[in-house]
């Protein structure tokens, strides 16, 4: 156990080392803060700004970005695009449109929402097997810390598959959830005169939640040239429920061709309610079925034994 800690800690140091090695002979560029400061400090007077006489008002990253750039970020750049690899598929788009779907990391784009999860995935996945080998450090020895680090490792792998395609589900439940008071909504706001934009502005404004989010992009898209069918169509690619894509094409063909939108999603409103009454029926058909096997696997033991507990002296006699 000891000899175990000792070469981890051996381990540990030499890294700290090289990277102090590395840092001493590898020294970044000096940076002209300093000699622009003087020229700046009169613009800066001009703009209502405070004097930066110590150079705070931007003191930049704490290591630089020379050295460091240089140095560790074409190595973990390839790390990471090696795990985005392993993890969910090799496809970038498809990814991409994964986590749109799932509603991760909605502020950024649509490549740095990429990156971004592979970056905290392969975190998470190193996390884990840091755990697990520590873990098989304090049962044996260093074989059990790397048995364990591994399978820690491709935990953390299939925790991040699985975490996808969780978010992806319960995103898809929240926009069936929102899908029968927005429709009811709009066909309200159309019965009364209004059209399909003014129906759609007036809901967003109102409201908030995912199929908000995805109707304000699509009006996003429409006030920058974009046709509101076409936008409705790009949503209805893009929406992880099929539901939610139904309701777009049907409001896309009345913009179109002026059908009667009340009626249609008044229709579509009673279907997905007929749709959730049947789910919920199911999910409770399941539930009463999880509800028996502990009946079954734990106290019908009990009860036969209790049963069978007196036959071998009704058999062989005795007192």
């Amino acid at each position: 156990m000891s000899f175990a800690i000792l070469e981890v800690s051996a381990l540990a140091s030499s890294a700290v080392c090289a990277a102090a090695v590395a840092w001493v002979l590898v020294r970044p560029h000096r940076r002209l803060a300093g000699r622009v400061r003087p020229y700046a400090t009169v613009a800066r007077v001009r703009l209502t700004r405070p004097v930066d006489v110590r150079g705070s008002a931007s003191a930049g990253p704490t290591f630089g970005d020379a050295t460091m750039k240089r140095l560790f970020g074409p190595i973990f750049d390839r790390v990471v695009d090696a795990f985005g690899k392993l993890i969910a598929t090799s496809n970038t788009d498809l990814l991409g449109l994964r986590l749109k779907q799932a509603g991760l990391y909605p502020q950024l784009s649509a490549e740095e929402r990429v990156q971004e999860f592979r970056v905290r995935s392969l975190l998470r996945s190193l996390a884990w097997a840091a755990s697990f080998g520590l873990l098989g450090l304090t049962i044996s020895g260093s074989l059990y810390m790397l048995v364990f680090g591994i399978l820690g490792f491709f935990y953390g792998v299939l925790n991040a598959r699985a975490r996808i395609d969780k978010a992806v589900s319960q995103r898809s439940e929240r926009l069936r959830g929102e899908l029968y008071t927005i429709n009811q909504l709009v066909a309200m706001r159309t019965r009364v005169g209004g059209g399909v934009v003014d129906a759609l502005r007036h809901i967003v404004v109102r409201g908030n939640g995912a199929l908000i989010d995805e109707l304000s992009e699509v009006l996003r898209l429409h006030e920058s040239g974009v046709r509101l069918s076409d936008a409705l169509a790009r949503a209805a690619e893009l929406t992880p429920e099929p539901e939610a894509a139904r309701t777009y094409a049907v409001l896309a063909t009345a913009q179109d061709r002026g059908a009667d939108l009340g009626e249609a999603l008044l229709d579509l409103s009673k279907d997905l309610r007929s749709a959730r009454r049947e789910e919920l029926q199911r999910d409770a058909s399941k539930r009463r079925l999880m509800l028996v096997i502990p009946i079954i696997f734990v106290l019908a033991p009990i009860v036969l034994l209790f049963i069978a507990a007196p036959i071998p002296q009704i058999i062989f006699g005795g007192t």
